[in-house]
């Protein structure tokens, strides 16, 4: 393995959707809300949007469904989509119940919208979820805080490097994950 491949792999995994989505839900649901309260929305964002579906890829990956969490096969993503989209809708289910300030539910709702795009996409072609996922939280960011925020596009740029160095995506597919995150950040930007 050479250096690249392993720096490349090291920064996939601390840049892996379930960590973008922990670090950026609770900001997003702190501009919600306006204070701190908005942070258990964003939180349960998190855990909705990431953490759950990245416990099913684990539990399948362990049962020996697939070698790791990168899932490379494309035809094997669905039930991965199809998880996500549950647990987003019942996140966001649980806000509107629970009262949850309008810009985290926007969020979840634009993951959701993005969720079904990608399941779309992947039906013919392995479109970037780490890509997406970064895209749309950076956007999102931008959208709710300071335009200041798209400067995470870096970050963005960062992700899309490692899915390319690691051979796991192309670079049409990592662009078209971004577009896709920031067309989902530019729809939660419309219904605020």
């Amino acid at each position: 393995m050479t250096d690249t491949t392993t720096t490349a792999r090291v920064v996939t995994d601390v840049l892996q959707p379930r960590n973008v989505l922990l670090a950026g839900m609770p900001a997003i649901g702190l501009a919600a809300a306006g204070d701190w309260t908005g942070v258990p929305w964003g939180l349960l964002g998190a855990l909705c949007a990431g953490i759950v579906p990245a416990s099913y890829i684990e539990w399948e990956r362990r049962r020996g469904t697939w070698g790791d969490r990168h899932v490379v096969d494309r035809t094997q993503r669905a039930p991965i989509f199809l998880v996500i989209l549950g647990s987003i809708g019942a996140g966001a289910a649980l806000m509107t119940v629970g009262g949850a300030p309008g810009g985290i539910l926007v969020a979840m709702l634009a993951l959701w919208a993005m969720t079904v795009l990608l399941l779309a996409v992947n039906t013919v072609w392995k479109i970037s979820v780490d890509c997406a996922v970064a895209s749309a939280v950076a956007g999102m960011l931008a959208v709710v805080h300071s335009p200041w925020w798209l400067a995470g596009y870096a970050v963005v740029a960062v992700v899309c490097w490692t899915r390319v160095a690691l051979g796991y995506h192309t670079v049409a597919q990592t662009v078209a994950g971004t577009g896709l995150g920031a067309a989902a950040a530019g729809a939660a930007l419309g219904l605020l």
